[in-house]
């Protein structure tokens, strides 16, 4: 072990962190595009580490910290969403200028992403089989575990909430589907106004937030490169446009009127 005692430097690996920054070309703004990028995946890391705690929170029945894991996890978002700001002073010249030496590479290969959308009920076959080991064994492992929205109706249910049990023993791989006995319980919850009804406010939020980066990143992508396909031969705004207004949490959307 090193005598030398622990500095900033040392602690943040400062070294080794902005060693990581390699254009592959002289243009100016390809630093700023790596830089922002591996900020979003820095991000992305810290959210599922998040919401991790939040469902172990869940599981215990935990609300104070499970509202604290999720206001953490909205402040992030918000970062997110003003990253977008940034990488937008990037011109359509400025990123074409670059853009070739990107060659394979694609947002659309972010498996931490992919892990995030897994956790919030966003789930699809073969999306893991997508990406290769030990990647796949990853997400493979986060399709079969339950989701956000599933550990909070586990929460109701140790709460004492009539929750069917035909929904929690559901197949955890497929999407969020809505039911209509949960949404006449959701009601119930925000009558009661207990912290049970503030948890469902908060991941209406978090739905929120993420529709609002995606739509922050269509409109980015579609400014900087309009029609074109994406990188890595990615379908690029059409796809991206096709996410858009996915709710990750239908129960707690089509209650509104209801309340």
């Amino acid at each position: 072990m090193s005598d030398k005692p622990l500095s900033y430097a040392s602690y943040l690996r400062i070294d080794e962190l902005l060693a990581q920054q390699q254009p592959k070309s002289a243009e100016h703004d390809e630093l700023l595009f790596i830089v922002i990028h591996q900020v979003y995946e820095l991000w992305f890391k810290q959210v599922l580490h998040e919401l991790d705690g939040l469902n172990t929170a869940l599981a215990a029945t935990d609300a104070p910290r499970a509202l604290a894991a999720l206001k953490r996890v909205l402040t992030i978002f918000k970062t997110l969403v003003g990253q977008v700001d940034i990488l937008e002073t990037m011109t359509p010249l400025s990123f074409n200028s670059f853009r070739a030496r990107l060659e394979a590479s694609s947002g659309f290969q972010s498996a931490q992403f992919r892990e995030l959308e897994f956790l919030l009920g966003h789930r699809r076959a073969g999306i893991a089989e997508q990406h290769p080991e030990p990647v796949r064994s990853r997400l493979a492992a986060r399709l079969h575990q339950p989701s956000v929205y599933d550990h909070f109706l586990r929460y109701l249910k140790a709460s004492g909430w009539a929750i069917p049990a035909e929904v929690l023993a559901r197949d955890v791989t497929q999407p969020t589907a809505a039911n209509e006995a949960v949404q006449a319980l959701l009601v119930q919850v925000y009558q009661q106004g207990t912290l049970a009804a503030q948890l469902c406010e908060r991941l209406v939020d978090l739905d929120e937030g993420l529709q609002e980066w995606r739509y922050r990143h269509v409109k980015m992508v579609e400014r900087t490169i309009g029609s074109k396909p994406g990188t890595g031969g990615s379908a690029g705004v059409g796809y991206l446009r096709s996410t858009l207004f996915q709710q990750l949490f239908p129960d707690l959307w089509a209650i509104r009127a209801q309340l």
